[in-house]
């Protein structure tokens, strides 16, 4: 009998599964559909962080803000350094009209990958 994990009788290789195709619905702009696959994966794998990051990415590209800033949240907790959980958390907080707390995880974006997308958010100059 193959081993299963978790309550959600499902494979280990079937989250993978999973995984892979919530990156295709989410390049193929159906973030709600990613989610849907990832609830399973990250009900199975809470401390995948990778599934967790591109849950939240799925919640921010289907506006659902608060959510994506829960998913960047835990990210964060787990990976402080992740130049890009704190750009997209930003993203997140300015889409939310919270621009302070957004300046600040740009800037942190911008310090730990100063790469030009994260310095023009980080507006230095301002």
């Amino acid at each position: 009998m193959p081993e299963t994990s978790g309550s959600t009788g499902r494979s280990p290789e079937t989250h993978v599964i999973d995984f892979r195709a919530a990156e295709q619905l989410l390049a193929a702009r159906d973030p709600r559909g990613a989610v849907k696959l990832l609830d399973g994966v990250i009900a199975a794998h809470p401390e995948n962080t990778a599934a967790r990051l591109l849950r939240a990415r799925a919640f921010f590209a289907a506006a659902q803000l608060r959510p994506a800033e829960l998913e960047f949240t835990v990210v964060l907790e787990r990976e402080p350094d992740n130049a890009y959980a704190h750009y997209a958390l930003g993203r997140t907080y300015e889409r939310q009209g919270r621009d302070d707390q957004a300046k600040r995880h740009f800037r942190l974006a911008a310090a730990l990958d100063p790469n030009p997308r994260h310095l023009k958010a980080a507006r230095f100059d301002t």
